[in-house]
């Protein structure tokens, strides 16, 4: 049974701005949700609603099989973490977290019980007796999700929580953050601009854009089987390479030369599409790769290019090489603004190699694309095109 639900709910403010438009969307009870995004996008608008800080304009927002839109805050039985902790600077750790159950006139040994056994949760029995300003930053984001889960709440609601700290303590309490949910099993919806942050903790993600959310997946399936531009540009690092294309005959024609349609997408492109089309293809930089090292498909495309930059990742190598971006089509003037800043007609491409690669910048190379890898946009709408396209293998299909 979904724990939260939104039934065309839509936020618009006085001036005419629509924050939210017309969102539906089923979380599943014990599930954890992140709803990921630039700024702008209507996310945090999403799940201020969700805890009864923003007004809704229209449609309903259902928590535990229960309507909430006309219920105060404190009513909902949910619980919220900020950016920016907001705990109270002149009470103890203990006291700061203690102090819901105070306010729902919990007994004091109650209080001391429940505490204890969530600072022992968290790693914070040491600290109970500091204040918020001995602490470091992930130690007083561990107090403020303590205050939240101490009182056993229906769901947990995350406002970027993890934003104020730096890279490596993010990476640590992403992990503690991720245990934590799956021990306790209360539904989380969780607000992130970050892809990476929403990738590894969701066990589904809606990407948000404009206030519409364009696809809501399994993070592996956002990445595998994008939607549209959008996602498909938005989640990954780095991004995916966006290449004018044309559909010519039985073949796709990129800058770097065509490459056969597999036989069994061939007759529904055609029937998608007309002959000859422009269309943009999607290669995430995995899929571009040195021959010297890699062993290409059958049917793969080789070309030769000059790299312009390689970034060296301990594990792996980034290589920077540049590509038209004459992308024609109203839904492509987002990866233009993106890829070609300039508007000088030329982006970079990258491509991930190992890190026995003999690339070097300002050096000629001979690099292979794999043509399994290819996802077809349509650059009017942006939509993708034959979105079970990458299950076709032109090793396994032949020419």
């Amino acid at each position: 049974m979904p724990h939260i639900e939104f039934y065309g709910v839509t936020k618009r403010y006085p001036d005419g701005t629509e924050a939210v438009k017309a969102m539906d969307l089923a979380i599943a009870d014990g599930e954890f949700m992140v709803f990921v995004g630039p700024s702008g996008c209507g996310k945090t608008t999403a799940l201020r609603m969700i805890a009864g800080l923003e007004e809704i304009t229209t449609g309903e927002i259902w928590i535990g099989g229960k309507c909430v839109n006309h219920l105060l805050p404190r009513d909902r039985d949910i619980a919220m973490v900020f950016q920016n902790y907001a705990l109270y600077p002149h009470m103890t750790i203990r006291d700061n977290m203690g102090f819901a159950l105070k306010l729902a006139r919990a007994s004091r040994m109650e209080i001391r019980r429940r505490v204890n056994e969530t600072a022992e949760l968290l790693g914070l029995t040491e600290q109970l007796d500091r204040k918020p300003t001995q602490l470091s930053g992930g130690q007083r984001q561990r107090v403020a999700i303590g205050r939240a889960i101490i009182h056993d709440p229906q769901a947990f609601l995350m406002d970027e929580p993890l934003s104020n700290l730096d890279a490596k303590l993010r990476v640590q309490m992403r992990v503690e953050l991720a245990r934590l949910q799956a021990d306790l099993g209360t539904t989380t919806v969780f607000v992130t601009h970050d892809q990476t942050e929403a990738m590894t903790l969701g066990s589904r993600v809606a990407v948000m854009r404009d206030g519409v959310i364009q696809q809501v997946d399994s993070p592996q399936q956002l990445y595998d089987e994008p939607a549209n531009l959008f996602v498909a540009g938005f989640i990954g690092s780095p991004p995916m390479n966006f290449l004018p294309a044309r559909l010519v005959g039985e073949r796709i024609e990129l800058p770097f030369g065509g490459v056969d349609l597999p036989r069994g997408i061939r007759s529904q492109l055609a029937a998608a599409v007309p002959v000859p089309a422009p269309l943009i293809a999607g290669i995430r930089p995995e899929h571009i790769d040195d021959p010297a090292i890699a062993q290409p498909r059958p049917g793969s495309l080789h070309f030769r290019t000059r790299v312009d930059v390689v970034e060296s990742m301990g594990s792996e190598r980034y290589l920077y090489f540049g590509a038209p971006s004459h992308l024609t089509g109203r839904a492509a003037a987002d990866v233009l603004e993106a890829a070609d800043p300039a508007g000088k007609g030329q982006q970079h491409v990258v491509a991930r190699v190992g890190t026995v690669s003999w690339a070097s910048a300002g050096k000629e190379i001979e690099l292979v694309l794999d043509p399994a890898g290819i996802k077809l946009f349509d650059p009017a709408t942006g939509e993708r095109l034959l979105r079970n396209e990458s299950s076709y293998s032109p090793a396994s299909q032949g020419p």
